[in-house]
C-alpha cells in the first residue's frame, strides 16, 4: 500500500508540474529580432575578471551592434592578471575602467557593475557578461522588448555552450531545471510573485534600478540575477513592476565546461546559497527531488500493478517535459531517458555545496572564495 501511495504522489506532482506550473517545459518565450519604436541611449557595462580567452570576441560583437540610437560600452576590469583590458582593444565608444579593490560585503561582479554604473549616465543600462557574444541585432531587439509593451527589465537565458559530452549531458538540464524553478510565464506575469533573471544579459531602466536603491541593494548576493529581478519586480508595490525573462537566439555563451568536474563546480558554487544555507530546505529539496525523479524509475523497474502504472505515467511526463529543451539545444531525444541520472548528479552537487559550506571551504571562482559564510 505504501509504495503505491508514494508512486501515486509522484504522479500527482508530475500532473501538477506538467499542466499547472506555468508550462515551464515549453522552453519559451524566445526574444525575436525586432526594431524598437524608440531608441533611448544605452550604457553597456561588462564586468570582467581574467577573461582573456573570451573578451576579444565579446567586445567585438558589442561594437558591431546595429542600433540606431547612441550606446557606449564600459569594460570594468576587475583586477585581472591575464591582460583582459588590453585584449579588449580600443574604439571610440569603448572605455576601460580599472576596478578598485573589492570592499568587504560585496560580491566581485556586483562591485564591478557598481563602478560601471557610477561612470555612466544613460537612462538604460545593459549588464553583459564577459563570455557572451551578441548578434548585431541583439541590442535593438532587447530595447524593443523593453519599450513595448513597457517593462522595467529584460533578461535572457542566452544559449549556453553545449559541445563536450559533459555539456551535452548537463547543460540543457541546467536550463530545464531553471525553467522548472522559475517558470518564465509566471516571471513575466505582473500578477505573479515569481521573479527571476538570467544574468548573462540584463537590460534595465536606470529609474527601476534607482527605485530599489541601486545595485547596492543586492551587493552581497551570489545569485545576483534572481536577487535583482525580485527586487525590481516587488519595488512598485503589490501590483509589481513588470519584467521579462525569455530565451535568446541572438546571444551565446562561449565559456566552455569541458568536463563533469567543471560543471560540478559551477553548480555547487551557488546551490546551497539558493537554499539560503538551510539544512531543512536541503532535506526537503532532496526528498522532493527523490519523489519527482527517482521514485518513478524505481516503480517502473521494481513495482507492479498500480505502482508500476503510476511510475510509468510519471516517468513519461518527465521525459515529455524535457524534449522541448533538448530540441532547443539540438540534442538527441534519448538524453531524456537519462534525466533521472542527470538529476542525481545535480542532487549530489547540491549536497557537495552544503558540505563545502559546513566545512568552511566555500567555492572558488575567478580566484575568489564564495559561500563559506552565509
Amino acid at each position: 500500500m505504501l509504495p503505491t501511495m508514494i508512486a501515486l504522489s509522484a504522479l500527482l506532482i508530475w500532473l501538477y508540474l506538467f499542466f499547472a506550473h506555468g508550462k515551464f517545459w515549453a522552453s519559451g518565450p524566445e526574444l525575436a529580432p525586432a526594431v524598437p519604436a524608440e531608441f533611448p541611449d544605452v550604457d553597456v557595462i561588462v564586468p570582467a575578471r581574467d577573461e582573456a580567452a573570451t573578451i576579444g570576441p565579446v567586445i567585438a560583437s558589442l561594437l558591431a551592434q546595429d542600433y540606431a540610437g547612441k550606446y557606449r560600452i564600459t569594460l570594468v576590469d576587475d583586477n585581472s592578471t591575464d591582460g583582459t583590458a588590453t585584449l579588449a582593444g580600443a574604439a571610440p565608444i569603448l572605455r576601460v575602467i580599472c576596478g578598485e579593490p573589492k570592499p568587504a560585503g560585496w560580491s566581485g561582479k556586483l562591485w564591478a557593475l557598481r563602478q560601471g554604473i557610477a561612470a555612466s549616465s544613460a537612462p538604460v543600462l545593459l549588464f553583459a557578461d564577459a563570455d557572451i557574444v551578441h548578434d548585431p541585432r541583439h541590442l535593438s531587439s532587447l530595447v524593443a522588448r523593453l519599450v513595448r509593451p513597457p517593462v522595467a527589465m529584460v533578461s535572457e537565458m542566452v544559449r549556453l555552450n553545449c559541445t563536450s559530452v559533459a555539456e551535452r549531458a548537463l547543460v540543457p538540464a541546467f536550463v530545464y531545471f531553471f525553467q522548472m524553478l522559475y517558470p518564465f510565464a509566471r516571471v513575466n506575469d505582473p500578477r505573479s510573485s515569481v521573479a527571476a533573471a538570467a544574468g548573462g544579459t540584463v537590460l534595465i531602466r536606470r529609474e527601476a534600478l534607482e527605485r530599489i536603491g541601486g545595485i547596492d541593494a543586492i551587493k552581497d548576493a551570489l545569485i545576483d540575477d534572481v536577487s535583482l529581478a525580485k527586487a525590481v519586480k516587488s519595488a512598485a508595490g503589490p501590483a509589481g513592476a513588470p519584467i521579462y525573462l525569455g530565451h535568446s537566439a541572438l546571444a551565446t555563451s562561449i565559456r566552455p565546461y569541458p568536463g563533469f568536474r567543471d560543471l560540478w563546480q559551477m553548480i555547487s558554487r551557488t546551490a546551497f546559497t539558493q537554499l539560503r544555507y538551510s539544512a531543512l530546505l536541503l532535506a526537503l529539496t532532496l526528498i522532493g527531488l527523490t519523489l519527482v525523479w527517482l521514485v518513478p524509475v524505481a516503480a517502473i523497474l521494481f513495482a507492479h500493478g498500480w505502482s508500476f502504472a503510476a511510475g510509468l505515467a510519471a516517468g513519461s511526463l518527465a521525459v515529455l517535459s524535457y524534449l522541448p529543451t533538448l530540441a532547443r539545444y539540438r540534442q538527441n531525444r534519448l538524453w531524456s531517458l537519462a534525466l533521472p541520472l542527470i538529476a542525481l548528479f545535480y542532487m549530489a552537487a547540491t549536497v557537495g555545496s552544503a558540505l563545502n559550506h559546513w566545512l568552511g571551504k566555500g567555492t572558488s571562482w575567478k580566484s575568489r572564495a564564495y559561500g563559506a559564510e552565509p
